[in-house]
């Protein structure tokens, strides 16, 4: 707290024998004092006016003349604010350079938490006496109505109607004054700092812009408010908010929400714009404000939240911020994707469905519940479309045409490409590539579920017969059911899978499901051999089909098309695939009354076969024998040089031992010995099969050649 400045001053002194006299003039601060007392209060204003103009008409600053000034200033303003002369208080409180927070104090409502009554401020001793006790303005304003109209008034001054009135006037007056002095206040603070650009964080500046912003929405000063707070400025937030939202300044609410990076509160904020909770006509177009600021922040978890919340107003704005585009690899968090999954199906149940197949397809999630999720969830849809007679008869009719006539393509093909576009299509399309390309879902599941469909959905029946390995099913939905002999075949080459991957891509691109064959099927590429030309690995894998297998599936193919009772396709399937058959497998299916002339091919490969391998290890045998020479040959020549002798000792049947000693053996006795030993061990490291080999070779030959042309008829 400053001292009240006192300017002695005096032009005339007088010499006496013991003293010194001084004649000094009345100070200025006197005058105003003395002026106050006496309530002359325009004179007061007058006499500050002239010394003003007077130190401001002077070239050089006289600081002590300045500082006596601002504290006369202060004095006179503080008269007039207790007087309610709110007008003339705030012109001579800004004269007098007092401190904003001072005057704000008299405002609890405006001051709120900005600074507490323990807060030191600088002000003049002499200010600080005269200052007004009461703790705020309309205090002030109630006790100068008690005193000029007390007891005038009934039942009292301060609740009668016309005093109220006067009361709710002199308020305004007030806060009117505080905005001018604050404007102004600013105004000057801002050509002290020149060039500093930006929030200074000091209090004092603070205070000024909190209370401004709270006066112009109060006054809805809206122009003035956006000038504040579009430039530079040190507005306390929480301060302010409640009185902004209570005025309809939303849009004000949201700028400085952004300048100070609050996402949360702004994007709660737009919201409320876009439900009709608030409205505000400077904001043009909330909703798309929430998605630029979200694609902006790239925030996984704001994305999250407020994309499940634009599924109620913008479902495909919605969905493009909860399916991202990944540019980098992702750990696979199955139990958040089943979360949110969640989430999304209490907002939207259509978006649920197409965020499921983003996870499956896009996010190539390895997950079996996702996946059985999506499974179910197109069978749901296909039912539903099912139930309508015209989508059911069409299928059912497509199934017929093609059974009826002769096709060189699989069912699958035929329906692909003869159908017409539509939604049905390519959702049982999806589902077929599903079933087909993922091994992840529950097939007995699947089944059960397709099973109440089976005179419709035959192809996929057979589909999930395979993933169970129930071939013979399979194949009999394909042959009798469908009469489908090229995917029946594709099966058997396929090792039990129904699908080829060339098929799949095929179809996909025809229909704009390329996502799901690259994503399921593994489809390769001519670069170096790899998959899905060079993107995310697929959900399926290149599958290396079991000769075995294939010979066997074979056969059950050839039993149900003699259950069948399709000769010709019996006899294609014998003549085309006779390396995968065994001749005794075919004979023991093959009816007594087929002329030869339909196994004709078939016998002539096998035998031809036969003959060749016979062939073949008579070579193989030769080569064997000439080596073992070899052997013998080097081993012999070897233990010769050494001269080894074998002893042993002889015993007879009564344990005792021979008078002569052990035996001896001559050294070429040893040597032949020795050769018949080593010989028999190298031709076993050498050819360790041999035996093995042409006992099977043999074998094949002898059953070959045992085969008689009258028996086969």
């Amino acid at each position: 707290m400053s001292r009240a400045p006192t300017f002695p001053r005096s032009s005339l002194l007088v010499l006496a024998a013991n003293s010194i006299q001084s004649l000094v003039p009345s100070t200025l601060i006197s005058q105003v004092d003395s002026l106050l007392e006496s309530h002359r209060l325009e004179n007061a204003y007058n006499l500050v006016d002239e010394r003003r103009k007077k130190l401001e008409e002077s070239l050089y600053l006289d600081e002590d003349e300045a500082e006596e000034l601002r504290y006369v200033n202060q004095r006179i303003g503080f008269q007039c604010f207790r007087e309610t002369l709110f007008e003339d208080a705030g012109k001579h409180l800004f004269n007098g350079e007092l401190d904003p927070r001072v005057l704000i104090s008299y405002f609890p409502d405006l001051r709120g938490v900005l600074f507490t009554p323990d807060t030191t401020m600088d002000v003049f001793a002499g200010v600080a006496e005269d200052m007004p006790k009461e703790v705020s303005v309309d205090e002030i304003i109630a006790f100068n109505l008690v005193r000029n109209y007390s007891p005038h008034l009934a039942p009292n001054t301060r609740s009668a109607p016309s005093t109220a009135e006067l009361q709710k006037v002199l308020g305004m007056a007030a806060r009117e004054m505080l905005v001018v002095f604050l404007k102004k206040s600013r105004a000057r603070r801002s050509v002290a700092k020149g060039k500093v650009v930006g929030p200074t964080g000091d209090p004092l500046d603070i205070a000024i812009d909190t209370v401004l912003v709270k006066l112009y929405a109060e006054f809805e000063k809206t122009k003035d408010l956006y000038t504040l707070i579009n430039g530079p400025n040190d507005v306390y937030l929480q301060e302010v908010e409640t009185i902004l939202q209570s005025n309809g300044q939303y849009n004000a609410y949201c700028i400085l929400l952004k300048q100070q990076g609050n996402d949360l509160k702004l994007l709660e904020a737009w919201s409320h714009l876009v439900d009709g909770k608030w409205t505000d006509e400077d904001i043009k177009d909330p909703l798309a404000n929430i998605l630029n600021l979200l694609s902006e922040k790239r925030d996984k978890s704001l994305s999250q939240r407020w994309g499940i919340w634009m599924l109620k107003h913008n479902p495909d704005q919605g969905l493009k911020l909860l399916m991202p585009k990944d540019t980098g690899k992702r750990r696979e968090r199955p139990e958040e994707d089943i979360s949110l999954l969640k989430q999304i199906q209490e907002a939207s149940p259509s978006a649920a469905a197409q965020f499921l197949e983003f996870l499956v397809l896009q996010r190539r999630s390895s997950s079996k519940e996702l996946h059985s999720k999506l499974l179910n969830s197109i069978i749901d849809r296909v039912e539903s479309f099912l139930q309508d007679d015209a989508v059911s008869k069409l299928w059912r009719a497509k199934a017929s045409s093609y059974a009826s006539t002769k096709n060189d393509i699989s069912y699958l093909s035929y329906f692909a490409s003869t159908t017409p576009d539509s939604e049905h299509k390519r959702l049982r399309l999806k589902m077929i590539l599903l079933l087909a390309g993922s091994s992840l879902y529950d097939p007995e599941a699947a089944k059960r579920r397709l099973q109440t469909l089976k005179k419709v959905l035959g192809l996929e029946i057979a589909i999930v017969d395979g993933k169970l390995a129930q071939h013979r099913s399979a194949l009999q939905i394909l042959v009798h059911d469908i009469n489908d002999p090229t995917s029946a075949e594709a099966y058997c080459a396929l090792g039990g899978d129904l699908v080829p991957p060339k098929v799949a891509q095929s179809i996909a691109e025809q229909c704009g499901l390329q996502d799901w064959a690259t994503s399921l099927f593994s489809l390769p590429t001519a670069k170096s051999g790899s998959t899905n030309g060079g993107t995310a690995p697929s959900l399926s894998r290149l599958k290396t089909v079991n000769s075995e297998l294939k010979k066997e599936l074979l056969k059950v193919l050839l039993e149900v098309y003699m259950d069948a009772e399709q000769p010709h396709r019996a006899s294609n399937l014998v003549n085309a695939q006779a390396v995968n058959l065994d001749v005794l497998d075919v004979m023991s299916l093959v009816p007594s009354n087929w002329p030869l002339s339909m196994m004709t091919s078939f016998l002539s490969q096998s035998f031809r076969r036969t003959l060749h391998t016979e062939h073949e290890g008579k070579i193989l045998k030769n080569i064997s024998a000439g080596q073992n020479l070899e052997v013998k040959e080097r081993a012999w020549q070897v233990l010769r040089e050494e001269g080894a002798i074998i002893e042993e000792a002889a015993e007879d049947d009564d344990d005792t031992e021979d008078e002569a000693g052990p035996q001896s053996f001559d050294e070429k006795h040893s040597n032949l010995l020795a050769d018949k030993i080593e010989v028999q061990t190298a031709a076993k490291d050498l050819v360790p099969d041999d035996e093995t080999t042409f006992g099977l070779t043999q074998n094949a030959h002898d059953r070959g050649t045992n085969l008689d042309i009258d028996d086969l008829r």
